[in-house]
């Protein structure tokens, strides 16, 4: 990652709560063909988050943390905060000297924006305010968050408003944190009464119904884009008796990662 700073803007998407397992199903059952197009291979990789939670996990990959392949040995990290003893940085490790992602792009002439989802994002308390003020401009709306069926249309139509603010001569950093696969997600699947796997998973399809226009939107800007989509953690449905996040499940530490670079005219 170290060669692209200045020359390709960056893109980091967190599909809040979304389970490796299903990610991967569908995306072998062909139900989330946009995503599909866009991953190496057509396949998630199966990563290990370094968090349980959103507000942990997000400060980590701010910091450099982004999952960890689900395999042993040392893992080259793209980028990192520098810090006395790190052992996973390497030749190609973006190293910069600052204690978050945005503050170090800043630095290097980047506009970063954060259009926010889940509550940690809302800006409503302190707590809420801590991640997006990372960011020279952050954009939050209940019509972003976890009861809206139509949270990632809201974001896009958002940035589709703010993005030819920023002049196509300086860099951009985007930041996106989708709150749709995030409890409650029965309103994805009509009919459902209760949240479970297939209402998780309806929540995915209506994602990837919409990720094309993200791509579109990013990748306008004539700049290639380097982008990392990940969750940032999943969740539990009744496995072991457990609901929700927060607790140390293989299906809450179990992420789909992938990076990739998007180009002009790809979508």
């Amino acid at each position: 990652m170290r060669s692209l700073i200045g020359s390709h803007d960056l893109l980091l998407v967190t599909l809040d709560t979304l389970r490796h397992d299903v990610a991967a199903e569908l995306a072998a059952a062909g139900r989330t063909p946009q995503l599909a197009r866009a991953l190496p291979g057509g396949r998630w990789e199966r990563r290990h988050s370094p968090a349980s939670f959103t507000y942990a996990a997000h400060h980590a990959f701010f910091a450099g943390f982004l999952p960890t392949p689900a395999l042993p040995g040392r893992h080259e990290r793209l980028y990192a905060a520098a810090f006395p003893g790190s052992e996973t940085s390497g030749a190609d490790t973006w190293v910069f000297d600052a204690p978050d992602l945005p503050t170090a792009l800043a630095r290097e002439g980047y506009h970063t924006l954060c259009l926010g989802g889940v509550g940690f994002f809302n800006r409503r308390s302190p707590l809420g305010s801590v991640l997006p003020g990372l960011f020279a401009e952050a954009h939050w709306e209940p019509e972003f968050g976890v009861t809206s069926p139509t949270c990632l249309d809201a974001q896009l139509d958002r940035l589709a408003e703010v993005l030819p603010r920023v002049p196509t001569r300086q860099p951009l950093f985007t930041f996106l944190n989708v709150a749709a696969l995030h409890q409650p997600n029965r309103h994805h699947l009509p009919g459902a009464q209760h949240d479970d796997r297939a209402s998780h998973a309806a929540a995915l399809e209506y994602v990837d119904g919409r990720i094309g226009r993200l791509f579109a939107l990013l990748t306008g800007r004539s700049r290639p884009v380097f982008t990392i989509i990940c969750s940032d953690h999943g969740t539990a449905y009744g496995e072991d008796g457990h609901t929700g996040h927060r607790i140390g499940h293989d299906v809450v530490w179990t992420v789909p990662y992938a990076h990739f670079t998007l180009h002009p005219g790809e979508w």
